[in-house]
């Protein structure tokens, strides 16, 4: 089993202690604020995980479906729940078959997720990619948005695709897809070194572990990739 895919199945919860310490100085909302219109809207969220993105938007929301493939994220998203929330939905399903009808949605974002297939289906990625895209596109409302959120590096001082195949996968979305791109910093913020020790060696390996340790990171740089369609575009 591949290393994400055994966190995805297996460690909700730590995986949510890591993601809880990332974006220190707040930067997701107001990036979401400039390409994506969720005030009063119906937005869907794929490979939604343990809710970081349906977090954000559901104060101003209309409605917020998070969809993932992997029970134990969405057990772990429950808790985040409460009867103030109650425009917010849980589906488990594959973000390559919506189980929903077209154009429901005012716009779908998709954090962190799509980028896997690069790895996980090797020389067949192009075709998975595309499969999931469609899907959104499919469910999206004519003038809706589509936003694609992926790494473009944690530990490094400048933002870059930390792969060749990453690097591949960004050309495919604004190359073929179109897409546009924006960067922020969502640097991981930790109570202390040794939780920034165990939390980004459990996620990103021992030699990030050994990186954090050495260079005393209790706050360690990242950079995140917007990908997104504008209104007319999706």
């Amino acid at each position: 089993m591949d290393h994400y895919q055994n966190i995805y199945r297996n460690h909700a919860q730590r995986y949510d202690r890591l993601i809880s310490a990332e974006d220190a100085d707040h930067h997701l909302l107001p990036a979401f604020e400039q390409v994506l219109d969720f005030k009063g809207k119906r937005i869907l969220d794929v490979g939604t995980g343990t809710g970081r993105i349906p977090q954000l938007l559901q104060p101003q929301a209309g409605q917020l479906y998070g969809l993932d493939l992997h029970l134990g994220m969405l057990k772990e998203q429950t808790f985040k729940l409460s009867p103030a929330a109650a425009n917010w939905y849980l589906v488990q399903a594959d973000l390559r078959y919506l189980p929903f009808p077209e154009r429901y949605f005012d716009g779908v974002t998709a954090g962190w997720a799509i980028g896997h297939f690069q790895s996980w289906f090797s020389i067949d990625w192009r075709m998975q990619v595309d499969s999931a895209i469609q899907e959104m596109v499919r469910v999206t409302r004519h003038g809706g948005s589509l936003v694609i959120i992926e790494t473009l590096g944690t530990g490094t001082n400048e933002p870059a695709p930390p792969s060749i195949g990453l690097a591949n996968y960004y050309h495919h979305l604004e190359n073929y897809w179109g897409f546009i791109r924006t960067t922020i910093s969502t640097d991981y913020q930790f109570q202390n070194l040794e939780d920034a020790v165990d939390l980004s060696g459990f996620f990103f390996g021992e030699q990030m572990a050994a990186r954090v340790r050495q260079n005393q990171w209790v706050r360690l740089p990242e950079w995140t990739g917007i990908w997104y369609m504008q209104p007319s575009e999706a």
